[in-house]
Order: C-alpha cells, then structure tokens, then sequence
C-alpha cells in the first residue's frame, strides 16, 4: 500500500461534558449533610464533658476523687452530695464527679449522665465478695442506662494493697457471673409483670452468658491503691478517653 491511500484524519479534541444540574445540586446536598453530621458530633463530643465516679458506699469514691483532684489523702466520709472538681490530663479538661453510694442518693446520676464523657465504677477490691450481689445489680442498673451506652467504662478495683484483695482478674469474673444472675432474675421479674416485654432490659446476648465483650461499652476492669498512692491506671485511662 502506497502512501498516497493514507489519508489524514483531523486530531479530535477530548469533550468536556459540565455537570448537569440536578448531579450539582446532588452533589451540593451531600457536602451540607456531611458537613453537618461533622459540626453536631463534634458538638455532642465537647458537650460531654463529665467522668461521673460511681459504686457503693465505702468503696472509695471519694479518696479516689481526693487523690485524683488534690494528690493528697484527706479524711473522707460517707458523701451526701455529689463533689465536682475540674480535672487536667495530657489532652485536655475534663468535669470528675463524685457521685453518693448511697442507695437514696445514686439518683443523681440522671442529673448528669447526659453529660458523660466516661464513667468510672469503683469496687472495694477486699469486700466485693461479700458484697458482690449488691455490686452487680447496681452496675446492672448503670450499664443498662441508654444515655452512657457507648462510652468508655472503667471498673476500677481499689484497695489493692489490702493482703485479701481480689485482683482484676478474678473480680472481673467474680462480675461477669453475678451480672449473668442479676440479669436472669430481672428478666423473669419483668416477665411475671409484663409478658410482652422486650429486650430493651436485657443487657449482653440473648442465649449466651453474661461477658463485658458483649455489650456496647467498652469496658476496662484495672488496679489501684489510693492508700498507696497508685492511681496510675486511672490517671492514664482518663488520658486516652479526654
């Protein structure tokens, strides 16, 4: 074939097709809504901006708030009001409140759990098994609230440098087994009241034993001694959640 047959062809330039309409405007929506969604988490995120202390009476809420706040031992006594002192870690601000063990007075914790960052439930590592029955239903009771559901929860075991002190480990299980009771016995007492009753009160999976893995807080069960000065796993658990 000869060099004459060939016959150019003008280059064609690449279309440039504009958006319609209808895609900007798509498009112009689904920048707003995201941006959105970004302003209202990182509002609801700074608006939390509470560690509530929590458990029974005598297992040292208060020294704990005391060492954390002041980093000194004071004489504490049975609280029948809340303490609130502002706490400084690595990352920021944050509100600790010391919330009363009593029976009569843990309804304060409606009065703030809307504001919670984290909660820290505080267990007497030496007399948990005593007291372990009254321990799980109240930590029941907290970890089935909806308000706290996907926050950060620290059951701290205090008192760790007592010679019958129970460590994480063991009262973790110690926890794990009686929740398993406490939930059973709820469920069949709401059962006997109200046949039609939902899983809204039911806390962990359906058909398996109670583990902290199954439900939605992550939970973290870990030592300290406020009598020893040794806070340190508290003090660093605040740092990762603020």
């Amino acid at each position: 074939m000869d060099k004459a047959s060939h016959t150019s062809r003008p280059r064609e330039e690449p279309k440039f097709h504009a958006p319609d309409t209808a895609t900007l405007i798509y498009t112009l929506i689904a920048v707003f809504i995201t941006i959105v969604l970004l302003y209202v988490y990182k509002k609801k995120k700074t608006s939390r901006t509470d560690v509530l202390l929590m458990g029974l009476c005598e297992a040292g809420k208060t020294s704990v708030f005391t060492r954390l706040i002041y980093r000194e031992d004071r004489e504490t006594f049975t609280s029948i009001k809340e303490n609130i002192a502002d706490y400084t870690s690595k990352n920021g601000f944050v509100r600790i409140v010391d919330i009363p063990g009593h029976e009569r007075l843990r309804g304060k914790f409606d009065e703030f759990k809307h504001q919670a960052r984290g909660v820290v439930f505080v267990v007497d590592s030496v007399s948990v098994q005593k007291s372990i029955r009254d321990v799980a239903d109240y930590l029941y009771t907290v970890l089935l609230e909806p308000a706290i559901a996907s926050l950060p929860f620290l059951i701290l075991c205090n008192k760790q440098d007592e010679t019958m002190a129970k460590s994480a480990g063991v009262i973790k299980s110690m926890l794990e087994k009686e929740l398993n009771l406490v939930r059973s016995t709820r469920k069949n007492q709401l059962e006997s009241v109200d046949s039609s009753a939902k899983s809204n009160v039911f806390l962990g999976k359906q058909g398996k034993d109670f583990e902290f893995i199954h439900i939605s807080q992550y939970v973290d069960v870990l030592e300290c001694s406020v009598k020893n000065q040794d806070i340190g796993s508290l003090t660093d658990w605040l740092d990762r959640i603020v």
